[in-house]
This record gives C-alpha cells, structure tokens and sequence, in this order.
C-alpha cells in the first residue's frame, strides 16, 4: 500500500515543478516588440568635391633641395663668393649649429682653441679658419666666452650672403648635462 502512495505523490511533485521556464522573459519580449522605435538620423549630404587652382608655379618651391650654383657675375665682381662644394667636410658640419656647445677654451704656444661638445658627447677643437654647423659657418674669433663665426646662407633669390653667429661658454651646470 506504500508503494501507490508514494508513486502519487511523486507523480504530484513533478506535476507542480513543470512550470514553463523564464516566462518573465518571454513576455519582456512580447512586450518589446509593440515599444516605439528609435529614429536613426541620416547620413549628412556629401559636399562636392571644388579643384583648387595654384597659381604660385613662379615662385621657389620650399619642398625642392636647393643646390650650390656656379657664381653669378655680380658675385664674381666683388660680392659673396659660394661654397665650393669638392672641398672636404670637417667633423663638426655633421651637426647643426644649435647642437654644438662651446666648453672652453685652450691655449698652445700663441694659438688659441675653443672646445666644442657634440650632441654624442664628443669633444673637438677648433681654431679661426675651421668649419662649424652645416651651413658653411667658418670660425672668424675666439674668445674666452665666445666663439664667433660667419655662415653662408642662401636666400630664396639663389645668392649668398653671410651671417655671423656665436657660440656662447656654457657655464658649469649646462657643461655637466
């Protein structure tokens, strides 16, 4: 007499667990699909394309490598003569003059040097006559504080014309960085 018993009473348990699953779920869905929509705005109108004309084909263009010239004639009669090109570089045109450092200075015999720091740590020096920074800056003095030179620079024209630069000592806290 157990055994029915039991067997109807499972047969009730069961019964009562076999709701249907997430029913909450599927009725947010059912509810879902009646809700207003979301307005997606359109694409903006693309603008016509307008060619632009350049009209500047006669003045020099700032992207083209400038080369050395042969003299013009007013350069022959008594102007700025150009750099001559063959002639062999000297370490220090390598570096930009706004990189080199002047350091110090050296005195051998009568001559005096200054003492110029690349950005790789490398120390030269130099006397009146050489060559610093890349362009053509030739040493014109040396002084205690200063080195003073003359760059040849060329100006949009194609001509030559000198500037005089400095390097000034560094003091003790800049030499150590």
């Amino acid at each position: 007499m157990r055994g029915p018993i039991i067997i109807a009473f499972s047969c009730l348990a069961f019964a009562g667990c076999g709701g249907e699953q997430h029913s909450d779920l599927r009725q947010f869905v059912k509810d879902s699909d009646g809700m207003q929509r979301g307005r997606i705005p359109p694409l903006p109108e693309a603008k016509l394309y307008e060619p632009f004309d350049y009209q500047a084909f006669d003045i020099t263009d700032p992207f083209k490598p400038r080369k050395i010239a042969p003299p013009k004639a007013s350069q022959i009669a008594g102007g700025i003569q150009p750099p001559d090109p063959n002639r062999r570089k000297e370490p220090l045109e390598a570096y930009p003059l706004e990189n080199l450092k002047m350091v110090g200075t050296l005195q051998q015999k009568k001559e005096v040097f200054g003492l110029v720091k690349t950005p790789d740590n490398n120390l030269f020096r130099v006397k009146s006559g050489n060559f610093l920074g890349q362009n053509f800056g030739r040493v014109t003095d040396i002084s205690e504080s200063a080195i003073k030179l003359k760059e040849l620079v060329q100006d949009s024209g194609g001509d030559w014309k000198e500037e005089e630069r400095m390097l000034q000592l560094l003091d003790e806290q800049e030499a150590k960085k």
